[in-house]
């Protein structure tokens, strides 16, 4: 009697439970229509966010209404001397604006970014303003973002704040189509040259992007917002500082797998001190214990109050 009472239990989680490395610091993963946490882990804890600052970049200027057809020239002032990231993008290019913020979406150039700032009504000073006006109107109350790029390790941010982020950024139709192209043939001085998705994910077979943005700086790691569509679900994610691009994609991989009920890949490699988290088909939601770096299944969760807006198939 106790053996099938003992059975029963463990048939209400998982007829196998598992353990996989977690490669991310930060993590959180929300169901878009209910709101429900699915995994969270330091999900409150401020860190750099790289170039995931230019999903704010992109609504600041598309809330502006300039003239997307619009040349810009890629001035001197646009190079990056601070981190002395490569680009190409040559300066004198003139580049129409919807192209240049495609150019910062889907590649992250950062030369791009910061022409968009530049160009912006009342210039650096008028866009610096509209983002703090932004970041107060969404509620994300422990961001800061003083440029355009996220080359600056001062662009901080949380996960929480973040899926507010993702979430007003899906409701904009040229940073979901931009940012989920997974290549573009761009004008530059007369000639088409072909740019690239910095997300391998996207364009990958099995993947259903709705919304995607890279990020890396040293301090920051390899960061990523993505909006996916899984198992019938539609579930917006945001990783920060995973030591590796390798280790950002498999945290992607599992949290699909976690969200269909698949078991995760593990890594080859792990190391022992990495991270870990528990999960099942059972769609318990998962929360990080406190001061131990694991990440456990628990019943029940809050919900958070901005919720992406569903994608229209």
């Amino acid at each position: 009697m106790l053996k099938k009472l003992f059975a029963t239990v463990l048939m209400s989680f998982s007829a196998a439970a598992f353990a996989v490395p977690f490669g991310s610091q930060s993590v959180l993963v929300v169901e878009d229509d209910t709101g429900k946490i699915l995994l969270e882990k330091n999900a409150d804890r401020v860190a750099p966010i790289a170039s995931l600052t230019k999903l704010m970049t992109a609504m600041v200027v598309l809330d502006a209404r300039q003239d997307l057809d619009e040349l810009i020239e890629i001035d001197r002032s646009d190079v990056d001397t601070f981190k002395h990231s490569s680009s190409r993008v040559p300066v004198g290019a003139l580049i129409s604006r919807r192209d240049v913020l495609q150019l910062a979406l889907m590649s992250s150039d950062n030369r791009a970014a910061h022409a968009l700032a530049r160009t912006y009504p009342g210039g650096m000073p008028g866009f610096k303003l509209a983002v703090r006006q932004k970041i107060a109107a969404l509620g994300m109350t422990q961001t800061v973002i003083e440029e355009p790029t996220g080359l600056s390790p001062r662009n901080r941010s949380t996960a929480g704040d973040l899926v507010k982020m993702a979430a007003a950024s899906s409701k904009y139709p040229e940073i979901t189509r931009m940012s989920t192209e997974s290549k573009e043939l761009i004008n530059i001085n007369g000639r088409e040259v072909e740019y690239r998705n910095t997300n391998r994910l996207v364009g990958a077979q099995g993947w259903d992007i709705g919304l995607s943005k890279t990020g890396y700086i040293q301090e920051a790691g390899r960061c990523l917002i993505m909006n996916i569509k899984a198992g019938g679900k539609n579930a917006t994610m945001v990783l920060l500082n995973a030591s590796a691009s390798s280790a950002r994609i498999l945290d992607a991989l599992n949290i699909r797998r976690f969200i269909t009920g698949d078991e995760p890949v593990s890594m080859a490699k792990a190391s022992s001190g990495a991270p870990r988290y528990k999960a099942s088909s059972s769609r318990a939601s998962v929360k990080a214990t406190a001061g131990k770096g694991k990440i456990k299944a628990v019943k029940k969760r809050g919900k958070v109050k901005v919720v992406p807006k569903r994608r229209k198939k």
